[in-house]
C-alpha cells in the first residue's frame, strides 16, 4: 500500500478487487440510516455487506421497503423477490405497497441514494446503463431513469475495463443515456471515483493500479484531493 497524496490510498501490493470485495467497499461509504435502492445485478449484493446496526433501509422498485439480505435454503419465499426477482428476506418493520407508490417514492425525491449498474459513465456524470445499441441486443430500461434522476445521491458500481480491455469511464458516453449530470461515485475493481463536476475527475483509491498507471489507461483527466 501506497500513497501519491495525503488523500488517496493505492494498494499495489494486491491485484484488483473482486465482485463481493466491490459491494462491501461501496457499502461502507453508505451513511447510516439513508434510504436506498440497489439496481439489479451486482448491486444487489451491496445488501449483504451491511450490518443490521446500519440502519439503512432499502427499497425495491416492485413495492417494499426494509427488504433484508439475500434469502437461502428454508428462508426461501417465492413471493417475497427484489426487482431482479432473486429471493431476499424482511426486516422488522417491512411494508409492501403497489408498484405506482414505489415509483413515485423513486420520482419524487424519497430516496437518499441509489446504487446502479453501468456500460457507460462519462467525465460529466452522464450515465448509460439501458442498452448498448447493438443490433439484436435487448434494451433493459427498468426504473434506472427514474432512479437517476430521482434520489439524492446516485453510485455506479461496474467494472473498470470491458472485456476487450476499453475503460467504461469515458469522456462522453457513446451508448444511450440514462441521464444526464447524475452520477456523485462509481466504484470499480480498480479504482473509486468521485464525479466532482468539473474538469477532472477524483481518484479515492486503487488497487492493483498506481494512480499513474491508471491515469495512462482511462482517457479521462483524473487528479486527487488536495490535503
Amino acid at each position: 500500500m501506497s500513497m501519491v497524496s495525503p488523500s488517496i490510498v493505492e494498494h499495489t501490493d494486491r491485484g484488483p478487487l473482486g465482485r463481493d470485495e466491490m459491494a462491501r467497499v461501496l457499502a461502507r461509504d453508505i451513511p447510516r440510516g439513508a434510504y436506498v435502492n440497489l439496481g439489479i445485478g451486482q448491486p444487489t449484493t451491496v445488501g449483504d455487506h451491511l450490518p443490521p446496526e446500519s440502519g439503512v433501509i432499502f427499497h425495491t422498485e416492485n413495492g417494499m421497503l426494509g427488504m433484508g439480505p439475500a434469502a437461502t435454503g428454508d428462508a426461501i419465499d417465492p413471493d417475497l423477490i427484489n426487482a431482479g426477482k432473486f429471493p431476499v428476506t424482511e426486516l422488522p418493520g417491512a411494508s409492501y405497497f403497489h408498484h405506482a407508490d414505489s415509483f413515485a417514492m423513486m420520482r419524487g425525491g424519497h430516496l437518499d441514494l441509489c446504487v446502479l449498474g453501468a456500460y457507460q459513465v462519462s467525465a460529466s456524470g452522464d450515465l448509460a446503463n439501458w442498452h448498448t445499441g447493438e443490433p439484436g441486443a435487448i434494451p433493459a430500461v427498468g426504473g434506472a431513469m427514474d432512479l437517476a434522476v430521482g434520489a439524492k445521491q446516485v453510485f455506479v458500481l461496474m467494472s473498470l475495463f470491458t472485456r476487450t480491455g476499453e475503460p467504461k469511464l469515458v469522456k462522453e458516453c457513446t451508448y444511450p443515456l440514462t441521464a444526464l449530470r447524475c452520477v456523485d461515485r462509481v466504484y470499480t475493481d480498480f479504482a473509486t471515483f468521485e464525479i466532482t463536476g468539473g474538469d477532472q475527475i477524483l481518484v479515492r483509491e486503487t488497487w492493483g493500479i498506481s494512480f499513474h498507471e491508471l491515469r495512462s489507461r482511462v482517457d479521462v483527466p483524473l487528479t486527487v484531493a488536495t490535503p
